[in-house]
């Protein structure tokens, strides 16, 4: 039985096609199919899917439109295909999605007063290098209404199968764009008459830029929010291009080594903040 056991946990090897990864997850690859933004090969679904079976039967419904084949396989092939991710079932191979640059970015009319005043919100993320983080943050980009997210190239995590997976498919319909020079990109931006601001855990780790607390912030112009790495937050360098600094009041002293929050959430909590008031003023 030891030996069928070890059988059992070995891999199966499937060829892919050249070029492709394996999405995997119901969201990721039902909303891959529905958009036109991937080339798709092949729609893995698992043999007697039980209670997601009408789910299973829409999936097969999106990849005949696509002309996409499906097969049917076990659990385990599928587990063998997405490396033992949380597949609910499904993997879909496709070409993968890249970071758009900034010049197929459509620039938004700030000629006149009246659009200088419109309230646009970008999100920059500095170095981001969890793919669970970056899926995170761009589920709540998109859920909270940012108009475009921008990543520094360096240092940070390409667009793959987990994030998609960690932002429930928002990746599949929402533009990421990266930059090779954020600083050149800020101090582009702040010309055109930007706001940049930057965010901080704790206040006096903010190299001579005011600090105020995120309840407190009001904007009448068009705003950039950067959002640093993981560990080390907002360079020095990026720091010093921002207007502002944006912290998140606790709400209880706290005990040392628990004084931060996850960037993704930490980042869903500001932008809810500044996306309310754009909801409130459109009343």
């Amino acid at each position: 039985s030891k030996a069928r056991k070890r059988l059992e946990r070995k891999p199966l090897f499937m060829e892919r096609t050249r070029g492709s990864e394996i999405l995997f997850g119901i969201a990721p690859c039902s909303l891959a199919l529905s958009q036109s933004r991937r080339d798709l090969f092949r729609l893995f679904l698992k043999q007697s899917s039980g209670s997601r079976q009408r789910v299973m039967s829409e999936l097969v419904l999106q990849a005949t439109a696509r002309g996409v084949p499906v097969h049917h396989v076990t659990r385990r092939e599928l587990d063998a295909l997405c490396r033992g991710q949380v597949h609910q079932g499904v993997c879909l191979e496709a070409t993968p999605l890249r970071f758009k640059s900034l010049e197929e970015a459509e620039k938004p009319d700030l000629g006149d007063e009246d659009s200088k005043n419109q309230q646009l919100i970008w999100l920059v993320l500095e170095q981001i290098q969890d793919p669970m983080n970056l899926g995170a943050l761009l589920r709540s980009a998109y859920f909270l209404g940012v108009d475009r997210v921008v990543t520094s190239r360096r240092n940070s995590c390409p667009l793959t199968p987990t994030v998609s997976k960690a932002s429930s498919g928002a990746m599949e319909v929402f533009d990421v764009y990266s930059t090779d020079d954020l600083r050149s990109f800020l101090k582009t931006k702040t010309a055109e008459g930007w706001e940049v601001v930057g965010t901080v855990s704790d206040p006096e780790d903010a190299e001579n830029v005011p600090v105020i607390s995120c309840l407190e912030f009001r904007w009448n112009k068009p705003v950039i929010i950067v959002i640093g790495s993981e560990g080390d937050g907002i360079s020095l360098e990026t720091q010093l291009l921002c207007h502002r600094m944006l912290a998140i009041p606790p709400g209880r002293a706290l005990h040392p080594g628990i004084e931060s929050l996850n960037v993704s959430v930490a980042t869903g909590i500001l932008l809810h903040s500044i996306c309310s008031q754009r909801l409130r003023h459109g009343d």
